[in-house]
Order: structure tokens, then C-alpha cells, then sequence
């Protein structure tokens, strides 16, 4: 049965929230993206991840006090609404949508090719489609059961990819030494162009913390929880990043690494092997497996909250928020959420989702951070120049991504705005 217009439930603290936002960063990230953004930038994604990592930091503050003012679900979309107007919230929720939707679709095929690695399985177009929605079917059944079975699986499936990476690291220093030649090598293999380019793509691995927000209405006094989980998990991720990534450097070199997004091999288990240990890169391909299922989970969850919000004011179907009584799950918007997800993952193209993925979301934070500057003084909990800078550096690194993926992204972009129109419109009428 289910219960129109229900309320989520709150069941999530500060451990279970700092879970969720890494649950939804380490996957996609740091298994594909740091090998994207070296093909780019060579050894100058040392320095993208961290201008990447400052920027995501301004935009997560600016995400934890709009959703400690705010504290229900559906992120940027609700805020926009709030604080700003209804085409700019309208706006950020179709993107969100969007990017997401692709996203969740790379985490699909990502874990496939994991999968059929491990097992020594042939990658063909017809398996792969079929496995990918198989294992969709299978995560949007678990996540219906409501938030805190999710909670509990993420906690599982980050744990065991964390694990995962702890060896990787141990392993490649005790063989090859601590990584600082990366470090060396920035200044022979550096430019300004390349490295923007890079940061705007590695921006994309970082705000997986959004989740957090998305949740807003789940998790256990917001006003506490979100800003402090927010905080502990961006810290967490650009030390993780940092460390993947002069590893990975180290161990291969900055265009060897690159080259492995090329080929069968994943960038990191092309580490591993190299390593010359089969433990070390069976472990590898097993936390890459739980990374990408901890993607698609967390991903599951924030658009099927974003497409709850929508539904709830209008702006897509009203059946969308509809919540099961007895999960507190918004089933009906979590199954049509799957469906667009499946929709992807028959056609969608890895390398290119995670450049549009990158235009669309600096999009989306570019509306955070303008929603931010609009917050009431008495509601706000950093300076409003954190807000200014985020904002700026979205719209920066934004400028850098090629001009094809910004022809798509207004393709996108300008469908959804004639439909709002529309809609309110006839509304109006």
C-alpha cells in the first residue's frame, strides 16, 4: 500500500551520513576519473585533485548550511525553490536528474566489467547490457526496503572497498617506496589549460557528499549531522584521492597510467598487477566491485529523493511521491528512477557521460552556491564568502570543458526548460 504525500523517515547519524557521502564518492571516482583526468593533465592531476578538492570543500559548506536551513529532501532543487526562484530550482533538479542518471548508468557498466574481469568472462555488448540491468533490478529491489536497510548495506560495501584500497596502498609502498617522485615530476609535466580541464573532471569525483544533502530529511538532527558529516567526509576523500593517485603515479608513471582507460584493464587493478601480487589485485577487483555497487546505491537513493521533491510540487507527476507506508521508501519514484538508469545503461557512453556529468553538475553547484548567498543571517553558519567562491570556481572550471559537451548539455538543459514553462503556464491558465 502506499501513502500518499508520506514523510521519509529520520534514521541516520553522523557515522551512517559520513558513510553515505563516501559510499557515493569512492567508486566511479577513484576506480575510472583519476585515470581520465591523468589522460589529460599527466602529473599535473596531482594538482587538479587538490584545486578540485578546495573547490568541492566551498561547495560542501555551502551544501551543509542549505540543508541545516533546509533540512528536507532533494538538494539543490528544494533550495532553489527556497531561497532563489522556481526556474532556477526547477533547473537544478533537472540536471541533477541528468547527471545522475548517467552517472548511475557508468556505475552500472563499471561494475559489469569488474565482474566479468574477475570471473574471466567475455565483455560482450549483449552480456553486459544484460548483467548491468540484471544487478539494476536487483540494488533498486534492496534500496526499496527503505533507508535504514540502505544504510546498513552501505556500511558494508564501504567498509570492504575501503579495506580494498588500504592494501593496494600498503602493498605499493612497501614495494615501490613512499610516492613523492609525482611530486618532482609536477613541474616538468605541467600545464595551466590541461589541468583545469582535469580538475573540472575530477570536481565530478568529489561531490558524491551531495547525497548527504539529498537525505536531508532522513538523517537525525540536521542541523548537527549534515554540516559535520559533510566536513569529515570531503576531508576524508582529497587524502584518499591524493594518495590513490601519487601512488598510481609512482607505480606506473603519469602516461602509462593514463593509457589504462583505454584498454581492458582498470586503471587501478593495472597498478596491482605491476604490484606482481594475484592477491593484492584479486582484493583490488573486489573492492572495485563493492565501489561501484556503493555508487549506484547512494545514486539510487539522491535521485529518487530529487524526483520525490519534484512530484511533491509539481513539476513531474504527483504519483512520483507517493511513499510505501510500510518501508517509508518512495517506491514509485525510486522504480522510475531505475528506469531511466536502464535506459542508459542499453545506450550510454562511459567516456562521454563523465564529461557531461562534469558540465551538468558545476552547473548544479552553481546554483547552491548562488542559493547560499541568499540564506537569512540568522540561518547561516559560514560567511557568505565561502558562498562567492564556490560559485566563481563552478563557473570557471565550467568554461574549461570542450564546447561539444556544452552543445549537449544545452540540448538537455533547454527540453526541460520548455516543459517548465509549460507547465506553469498551464498552471497559471
Amino acid at each position: 500500500m502506499e501513502e500518499k504525500g508520506g514523510e521519509l523517515r529520520r534514521a541516520i547519524g553522523i557515522p551512517g551520513a559520513v558513510l553515505m557521502g563516501l559510499g557515493s564518492i569512492i567508486g566511479t571516482g577513484i576506480f575510472v576519473s583519476i585515470a581520465i583526468a591523468t589522460q589529460v593533465a599527466g602529473n599535473g592531476i596531482v594538482l587538479a585533485i587538490f584545486l578540485a578538492g578546495v573547490l568541492a570543500a566551498f561547495n560542501g559548506l555551502s551544501s551543509a548550511q542549505l540543508a541545516a536551513a533546509h533540512p528536507v529532501s532533494g538538494g539543490t532543487y528544494e533550495y532553489g525553490y527556497k531561497f532563489l526562484n522556481p526556474l532556477l530550482g526547477f533547473t537544478a533538479g533537472w540536471m541533477f536528474v541528468v547527471a545522475k542518471s548517467a552517472s548511475a548508468a557508468t556505475a552500472v557498466l563499471g561494475c559489469i566489467a569488474y565482474l566479468f574481469y574477475a570471473f574471466d568472462i567475455d565483455q560482450t555488448y549483449g552480456a553486459s547490457v544484460s548483467a548491468g540491468l540484471a544487478l539494476l533490478v536487483i540494488i533498486t529491489i534492496l534500496v526499496s526496503g527503505g533507508i535504514r536497510r540502505s544504510n546498513q548495506a552501505n556500511k558494508v560495501i564501504t567498509g570492504v572497498t575501503l579495506a580494498g584500497l588500504a592494501v593496494l596502498l600498503f602493498v605499493a609502498w612497501l614495494k615501490s617506496g613512499v610516492p613523492v617522485e609525482p611530486l618532482r615530476e609536477l613541474s616538468v609535466d605541467f600545464e595551466w589549460n590541461t589541468t583545469l580541464y582535469a580538475a573540472a573532471l575530477m570536481f565530478v569525483a568529489y561531490t558524491g557528499y551531495g547525497r548527504i544533502a539529498t537525505l536531508g530529511e532522513e538523517v537525525l538532527n540536521p542541523k548537527v549531522t549534515i554540516p559535520r558529516a559533510i566536513i569529515a567526509a570531503m576531508l576524508f576523500i582529497v587524502l584518499l584521492y591524493l594518495l590513490v593517485s601519487l601512488t598510481s603515479l609512482h607505480v606506473m608513471g603519469a602516461e602509462a597510467f593514463g593509457r589504462t582507460i583505454e584498454g581492458d584493464a582498470a586503471p587501478l587493478m593495472a597498478v596491482s598487477r605491476i604490484l606482481g601480487s594475484p592477491v593484492v589485485e584479486f582484493i583490488v577487483t573486489f573492492a572495485a566491485i563493492t565501489a561501484m555497487l556503493g555508487v549506484l546505491l547512494n545514486l539510487l537513493l539522491g535521485l529518487s529523493r530529487v524526483i520525490l521533491s519534484m512530484a511533491r510540487r509539481g513539476d513531474l507527476p504527483v504519483k512520483l511521491a507517493d511513499v510505501k507506508k510500510s518501508s517509508g521508501s518512495p517506491n514509485v519514484a525510486l522504480w522510475t528512477t531505475a528506469v531511466i538508469i536502464g535506459i542508459l545503461v542499453i545506450s550510454g557512453d562511459v567516456f562521454f557521460t563523465w564529461a557531461f556529468s562534469a558540465l551538468t553538475v558545476l552547473i548544479y553547484y552553481s546554483i547552491t552556491n548562488l542559493a547560499a548567498l541568499f540564506i537569512p543571517k540568522e540561518l547561516r553558519l559560514y560567511p557568505r564568502w565561502m558562498a562567492v567562491a564556490g560559485l566563481a570556481g563552478c563557473l570557471f572550471l565550467a568554461y574549461w570543458i570542450e564546447s561539444t559537451i556544452w552543445l549537449y548539455g544545452l540540448a538537455v538543459l533547454l527540453p526541460g526548460l520548455l516543459w517548465h514553462f509549460l507547465r506553469f503556464k498551464y498552471r497559471r491558465t
